[in-house]
């Protein structure tokens, strides 16, 4: 079906944070598949262990214990908040799975009124009805009617309506730490705390969206922790599985007690292949100078898109994010399909995003030399763009 915009390049083989196209031309991808292939491309542990589980056994479905779901599991409870993991393919289905724990608490704690969602506008939690739904944005949202009900919107910046948002029937409040795809804002860590006491105060659930943040793209395994907070429910997709589909639901015990035999599943979620490959990730990522050194990259990206914001300030406006999730706001007579596109002419992928932003998403394992070549090629694209514009 028509449902993209595709730009007209077929890659044919990637190599750590390049791809290679049909004609043999050579891209510096800082799109990472949309913060997915936060290993890069072809990575040899990542290969080896989907080539080890495929000889052995690819499907047996949730009737039966999977042992790499048991695996994983353990290694997500014992590096996060959680007590519990459920295993699906997708950051949506994350999300979607996330809400239902959310809006289960409640109905077990006997409150079954407690089913509205407070969430924050320029959101992005998938593209499912209900997700959708979550985000409010009107965009999305054409032509599918009617809208799921139980989602109350508020401005990320406005404390007190959040506050005066919430009622009796509120049953949790949802956010991304960083809204990638609504422009790459972020929350300041004393606001997410803010939150969390908030969700305290009131008996709420407190759900964090890190699909796109979390699996050490901000330079900490999931962007809560600069915030050092602890939520009740997380959905996880994305960096996950590498480029593999795979996605999970994080829940301490209380918050995922509704959640009883029947109540969820998936057929696909938690596959031997998805596990193997999830797992070969975490034990990467989570290493402590893995992360350092994704925190010491992000300072030199930072520094480059800062430095191009003074050199071209005819076209940016700001710079965004942390860690290797960054991007920049541009000036309202510039899009950012200008820039992907004239990025991409000089061999450099990049993501466009909302409120005329694009984002820029190296895999973590890029090299200090690969940044700086990003950030020469992003400063050619932009010097093209702005000779356009005059």
């Amino acid at each position: 079906m028509g449902t993209y915009g595709r730009q007209n390049i077929v890659f044919e083989r990637g190599e750590g944070c390049w791809l290679i196209a049909e004609d043999g031309q050579r891209y510096l991808d800082f799109g990472s598949g949309v913060a997915v292939n936060a290993l890069g491309h072809a990575h040899p542990q990542l290969v080896a262990a989907l080539k080890a589980q495929a000889e052995k056994l690819w499907h047996t479905s949730n009737l039966y214990r999977v042992e790499g779901q048991e695996s994983v599991a353990e290694k997500l409870i014992r590096l996060t908040f959680a007590d519990t993991v459920f295993f699906c393919n997708s950051g949506a289905e994350a999300c979607e799975g996330a809400i239902k724990v959310a809006r289960r608490y409640h109905y077990v704690s006997g409150q079954p009124e407690r089913t509205r969602i407070i969430t924050f506008r320029g959101a992005f939690h998938g593209r499912t009805l209900a997700t959708l739904a979550a985000a409010g944005n009107p965009k999305y949202l054409e032509g599918f009617a009617p809208e799921a009900a139980g989602f109350d919107h508020v401005e990320p910046d406005d404390h007190e309506a959040l506050e005066a948002m919430i009622g009796p029937e509120t049953a949790a409040i949802m956010l991304e730490p960083i809204q990638g795809e609504g422009g790459v804002r972020a929350f300041p860590p004393e606001r997410i705390a803010a939150i969390r006491a908030l969700c305290d105060a009131h008996g709420l659930l407190l759900v964090l969206d890190e699909v796109q943040t979390g699996v050490g793209r901000t330079g900490k395994l999931f962007a809560h922790e600069w915030a050092d907070v602890v939520p009740d429910v997380m959905a996880i997709a994305k960096g996950f599985g590498g480029g593999f589909p795979v996605g999970a639901v994080l829940a301490t015990a209380e918050a995922a007690k509704g959640m009883t035999p029947g109540t969820h599943g998936s057929t696909f979620g938690g596959n031997p292949l998805a596990m193997a490959v999830a797992s070969t990730v975490i034990d990467i990522v989570s290493e402590p100078e893995f992360l350092e050194a994704v925190r010491l990259k992000a300072l030199r990206l930072k520094q480059g898109l800062v430095g191009l914001k003074d050199s071209h300030s005819d076209l940016i406006e700001d710079v965004r994010g942390e860690g290797l999730l960054m991007g920049f706001k541009l000036k309202s007579h510039v899009a950012p399909a200008q820039v992907v596109g004239a990025a991409a002419a000089q061999g450099l992928l990049l993501v466009g995003a909302g409120d005329n932003s694009v984002r820029v998403l190296p895999p973590l394992i890029a090299s200090d030399t690969e940044i700086s070549e990003g950030i020469q090629l992003l400063s050619r694209a932009l010097a093209h763009v702005s000779g356009e514009g005059s």
